[in-house]
């Protein structure tokens, strides 16, 4: 029976009825999720306080028991050490929690190809029309979608089942870690009264400020407002979210693999910290390249490019330069990032971490030629990076890439406790987006809470 978390007050309240037939969505929200992938691959770490971060110097995932300790997000490792000494404090890998996403969403894709990933630990699942299928209710599929989950990655899930995106985030977090929340139409009024608008998902700070100066203090409060109201004093979005909150699916779930950004970034941290000229010039090309291998792989040029480093205060200097032609060649980028280098560079101060946007992305729709020639000597360099692209992509990335990020490729980006190998092994039965070098092992099935 799929469970719900909370007591519910009786309370005289409406039940809605949606202009189109319900749907059945459901959110997946992984609990501590780093934190909870490292102790997947080494159960001895099991009921004790693990926080993830070490590289960076402060807390940025911790278990539930380091939690109860009073660990918080943010926390430096000298603070946690004194709140809960016992503490075991890890390095992030970004990779193996990436590779365990992509097993999570591959897990639920057995029960409906509509799935939508969110983010690294979320995903939202459309299982409208598939009681039939599988003889269950809506409640009981979400349920069986979870016990696999936590049976498989020996991680635990918190879930929400509702009629739109926004009830389902909403049921996700109503009874964390764990929990299973169903929340039905008859069933919706009595969990908005419940639901502070600053808990909606969409509705910020400043929103709820606003909302609440005109006496509203609960996401009931917020659905029950005139129409009329609503179309005058409110922006579209924050309609959209009532609609949702009301039990109308506005928000579909998007199965598609995002093909278009806005920009595209990418950044690397290192330490010890360093001020080195070269060693910086190679972390950032390496930046460079990375971005660059993304942009043409949708194919997007940037107009523009922003070059920058962090500073140990966790500030950023940087510069934003425009482009004479779109681009995604590093060659292009590099010999720009190299000739401005000393306007965001200081060889007096030490640097943890490098980073470059692309900007202003469009269409890669062919190149204009010119009087000169140039633009044809550009179509030939690009043409060469999509040749190297498939050269990488068979035999790993950055197999061939440029000299000036030899440093970056060749030293290890962290001289501490982080540049330890990973624990990944191969082994057969990989999931889609994992290869033989990157590689989640599971060790522990039949994962029993």
């Amino acid at each position: 029976m799929p469970r719900s978390g909370g007591q519910l007050s009786d309370v005289s309240v409406p039940v809605w009825h949606p202009a189109g037939p319900a749907r059945a969505i459901m959110h997946i929200d992984g609990d501590a999720f780093f934190a909870s992938c490292e102790v997947a691959r080494d159960p001895s770490l099991r009921g004790k306080p693990v926080v993830t971060g070490s590289e960076r110097g402060i807390a940025s995932s911790m278990t539930y028991e380091a939690k109860r300790r009073g660990i918080k997000r943010g926390m430096t490792m000298p603070e946690i050490k004194r709140v809960a000494p016992e503490t075991v404090i890890l390095p992030s890998d970004y990779e193996t929690y990436s590779l365990y996403s992509k097993r999570m969403n591959e897990l639920i894709k057995r029960y409906t190809p509509m799935v939508e990933e969110y983010s690294i630990d979320e995903s939202f699942a459309d299982l409208t029309g598939l009681r039939r299928k599988y003889r269950k209710s809506y409640g009981g599929i979400a349920e069986a979608i979870k016990t696999d989950l936590e049976n498989e990655l020996g991680l635990t899930f918190s879930v929400g089942l509702g009629p739109s995106k926004v009830i389902a985030k909403l049921g996700s977090n109503y009874n964390k870690p764990s929990g299973l929340t169903v929340i039905g139409l008859k069933d919706l009024s009595v969990y908005l009264k419940q639901t502070p608008l600053r808990k909606v998902w969409g509705i910020g700070p400043n929103t709820t400020g606003y909302l609440e100066k005109f006496g509203m203090r609960t996401a009931l409060d917020l659905v029950l407002r005139d129409k009329k109201w609503v179309e005058d004093k409110l922006s579209k979005p924050i309609q959209m979210i009532r609609m949702e909150l009301a039990g109308e699916s506005v928000y579909l779930v998007s199965a598609k693999e995002k093909s278009s950004y806005q920009s595209i970034s990418k950044t690397k941290t290192f330490t010890p910290a360093r001020s080195d000229k070269t060693y910086l010039m190679a972390q950032l090309t390496k930046n460079i390249e990375n971005a660059c291998i993304k942009a043409r792989r949708y194919g997007l040029l940037a107009r523009e490019v922003v070059f920058f480093f962090k500073k140990q205060s966790f500030r950023h200097q940087g510069i934003k330069l425009s482009l004479h032609h779109p681009t995604a060649t590093p060659e292009v980028l590099v010999d720009l990032a190299r000739g401005n280098l000393d306007r965001f560079y200081n060889e007096k101060t030490l640097y943890r971490s490098s980073g470059v946007i692309l900007l202003g992305l469009e269409g890669d729709n062919g190149t204009q030629l010119d009087l000169f020639g140039s633009a044809v000597r550009v179509k030939e360099v690009e043409e060469l990076y999509h040749f190297l692209d498939r050269i990488n992509q068979k035999y790993g990335k950055h197999s061939v890439h440029l000299a000036t990020s030899l440093k970056a490729m060749v030293l290890p980006n962290h001289q501490n406790s982080r540049s330890m190998a990973s624990n990944r092994k191969n082994k057969e039965g990989m999931f889609q987006g994992e290869t033989s070098r990157k590689r989640v092992a599971v060790p522990f099935l039949g994962f029993v809470r």
